[in-house]
């Protein structure tokens, strides 16, 4: 499973260099062209999940890999990426061309909630295709973007701030492109496929403010944009599992792990794990284990 992959990491592997205010509370937010990221060397990314936020504009033909669905278009569309939901796309085209913006949540904690807007939900569509005149006043606001991050205007991230808001905007006045399924077999693995990468990217839990975001079958499906019985019947078909059961293997496992090696209470794992009272997370570890937390730490061997 990829791990996930931070700015910085981003900032090293494609352009060898750091910028100097990556870690300031402010956020972080840089635009790019895309032709700069592309040719006919790019290898198809795989699904992945960054730690921040990305929009992209993108010409050219291009298929994108959600879920069960793929959707295709062959001029141009507008991807809107958040750090939740994992993705893939491939493009048959020499040298991709666009431009592209990168940002964190932080970047907007002032200025309102950017994970509220629907282009950011779970179970929404992110890809919308363009109009040539779409795709000209889209380009011209990513013109700005880069011209206005180059200036030494004292309020320039306001400004970018503003032009990231206007796409928004101007997405949510169009109709979100539609998806085509992936034969069954086909849906189902990519269903199972995104699912175990969502449940993965939780762990592990390294700090005791660390929490679970998702614990419940109804939570995945709705990362996913399926409904919850089939997301359950994709698992079935792939794992031979349920989905309450590959979930519950995968609590268990990092319960044992902190357990074993972190000195937390029960009530604080249990907390982390997604429990809103410990003797829940008792009765749940006993149910899968056959021992009680405090019984399971004190026997090293199990």
């Amino acid at each position: 499973m990829e791990k996930t992959q931070t700015l910085e990491e981003f900032y090293k592997s494609k352009l060898n260099w750091m910028p100097d205010n990556l870690q300031k509370e402010m956020g972080h937010f840089n635009v790019f062209r895309l032709d700069e990221f592309s040719g006919p060397k790019a290898k198809i990314l795989p699904y992945s999940r960054k730690n921040y936020y990305k929009i992209s504009l993108i010409n050219g033909h291009t298929r994108l890999f959600y879920a069960d669905k793929t959707i295709e278009f062959d001029t141009s569309a507008l991807l809107f990426a958040n750090p939740q939901i994992p993705y893939s796309w491939e493009s048959d085209a020499e040298q991709q061309t666009g431009y592209f913006c990168i940002f964190t949540e932080a970047f907007f904690n002032q200025f309102g909630h950017i994970k509220e807007y629907p282009v950011f939900k779970p179970g929404d569509n992110p890809l919308f295709h363009l109009s040539p005149s779409a795709v000209d006043k889209i380009s011209q606001i990513f013109l700005k973007m880069l011209q206005e991050i180059e200036s030494d205007f004292t309020y320039k991230y306001d400004v970018l701030r503003t032009l990231v808001l206007e796409l928004i905007h101007l997405a949510l006045k169009m109709q979100p492109a539609k998806g085509s399924q992936y034969n069954e077999s086909n849906g189902n693995l990519r269903v199972s496929s995104m699912f175990t990468e969502l449940l993965e990217r939780q762990f592990p839990v390294e700090s005791p403010g660390q929490r679970l975001k998702m614990r419940s079958p109804v939570e995945f499906a709705g990362q996913l944009s399926v409904h919850v019985n089939h997301l359950n019947r994709s698992l079935k078909e792939v794992t031979g599992k349920t989905t309450s059961a590959l979930i519950a293997e995968r609590v268990i496992q990092e319960a044992r792990t902190l357990l074993r090696h972190t000195d937390w209470n029960v009530s604080e794992i249990a907390w982390c794990l997604g429990f809103d009272e410990a003797p829940h997370f008792v009765n749940f570890f006993k149910k899968n284990v056959q021992l009680t937390p405090k019984r399971f730490r004190q026997n090293r061997d199990v």
